[in-house]
């Protein structure tokens, strides 16, 4: 098994590039699909959140030309945005996986919405069939790995998140919140964390809207607050004076024109947009707007980096807990690889010992019970001798660099035989 990650994130690319490659979840299962289809590729999943959009993928020779998924997906040329990409490859992406998952590579060091982000991700790539035995191994050990940094560190003790973040910006705002209108667009988990930051600091009435009504109508109950109809949004958002939208709409939702409009109504109240969705809900001319406050995610980083420096120590540990762990999980893997080779060694070997025992069989004649155990003793005991450097060697050297190159000198001197690859079946 090989494994590759492509991906662009918060570190290498503005929201304005992200949201190129954002896939949002209604697309997540197809796109998973056709990922697990691509060339080269044997089992895959696809992370894609406000902050990221990441491809990891298992082959059997490690050519997989992940940047022409994304030129076939996006019908587009990925080359102006080579500089915003990043690929990894064995160790390197192990290692990033289980970072992501503990929330080590977030925007917000310690949130904990991305671990339930990259579950989600791993189970829709189960549900259509692109993770089998071997990424299944690797993603359910960065869980295990996210649980272990959680519960051995400090790193995510302070409750932090986007929604908790932009409801701080909210506050720097307008100074306080009491008596605030809030509307949220949108009823994802991000809009709940963040009704519940809002209604913790003093916010007044909150209004909800949701393509699916039913959901906003279910959201507004458990805060007492009024689901709005989607199609009333326009006629409606004036009424809040904090707007949070976090929709997977693939385009802009409030537009420069909108805002106008707002303004007029609210007699040019101040009206402040904190923007979470990646594609942007909001569309930038939106801040030219003299009243109108709008923060991208992006924005957001400012605000984080009040909290970092609080957490880099409990962030050094969980980074040495990380690579340990991708020591143990290459190691496992590794191990793994060359089982069949030993196998292969053992049979071969064994096979020598039968025939060699029937041969003798015929020189000898009939031999008692007592010496037919004592030369299947003693040839067993030859064997394992002759096995036990070759075997533990390997195995040694599974951790290794080398390892590929000695498993195939070990093939070559007992002249074992090289099977086909076989493609895992799902489990």
């Amino acid at each position: 098994m090989r494994l590759s990650l492509l991906g662009v994130n918060h570190r290498t690319a503005p929201v304005e590039i992200r949201e190129r490659f954002a896939i949002p979840e209604s697309r997540l299962a197809e796109a998973t699909q056709r990922l697990a289809r691509h060339p080269g590729v044997e089992e895959g999943m696809i992370v894609s959140t406000c902050n990221r959009v990441e491809l990891l993928v298992s082959s059997e020779n490690g050519h997989t030309d992940l940047r022409g998924f994304l030129r076939e997906y996006f019908k587009t040329d990925v080359s102006p945005y080579e500089e915003h990409l990043y690929e990894l490859n064995e160790r390197d992406a192990v290692r990033h996986l289980f970072r992501v998952a503990a929330s080590l590579d977030s925007m917000i060091v310690g949130e904990p919405q991305i671990l339930g982000q990259v579950k989600e991700a791993y189970a829709v790539a189960r549900g259509v069939g692109a993770v089998h035995s071997n990424l299944n191994g690797v993603i359910t050990r960065a869980f295990a790995v996210a649980k272990r940094v959680r519960n051995e560190t400090q790193v995510g003790s302070s409750s932090v998140s986007v929604a908790s973040v932009a409801v701080e910006l909210a506050k720097k705002i307008f100074g306080s919140l009491e008596g605030k209108h809030v509307f949220l667009v949108g009823a994802g988990k991000m809009s709940e964390l963040a009704a519940k930051h809002l209604l913790a600091h003093g916010a007044g009435s909150i209004f909800v809207a949701n393509r699916t009504h039913d959901r906003a109508v279910e959201l507004a109950g458990r805060f007492q607050g009024e689901a709005i109809r989607f199609d009333e949004l326009y006629d409606t958002a004036d009424r809040a004076d904090i707007v949070i939208s976090s929709t997977g709409a693939p385009h802009a939702i409030f537009r420069r024109e909108h805002g106008v409009k707002f303004l007029q109504r609210r007699k040019n109240r101040p009206m402040f947009f904190i923007d979470i969705a990646v594609p942007r809900d909001v569309d930038p001319e939106m801040n030219r707007l003299d009243g109108i406050f709008v923060y991208d995610i992006d924005d957001l980083q400012s605000v984080v980096a009040s909290n970092l420096s609080d957490r880099k120590s409990e962030a050094d540990r969980a980074e040495q807990i990380v690579e340990a762990e991708v020591d143990r999980c290459l190691a496992r893997f590794n191990e793994k690889e060359i089982v069949p080779t030993i196998v292969s060694l053992q049979e071969q070997i064994e096979t020598i010992r039968q025939a060699e025992i029937d041969r003798a069989r015929g020189r000898l004649g009939a031999m008692t019970p007592e010496q037919e155990m004592a030369v299947d003793a003693l040839t067993k005991a030859i064997v394992n001798k002759i096995l036990h450097t070759p075997i533990t060697t390997l195995k040694s050297a599974a951790r290794e660099a080398e390892a590929n190159t000695l498993e195939e000198t070990i093939r070559r001197i007992f002249n074992l035989k090289t099977e086909a690859p076989k493609k895992d079946q799902p489990e």
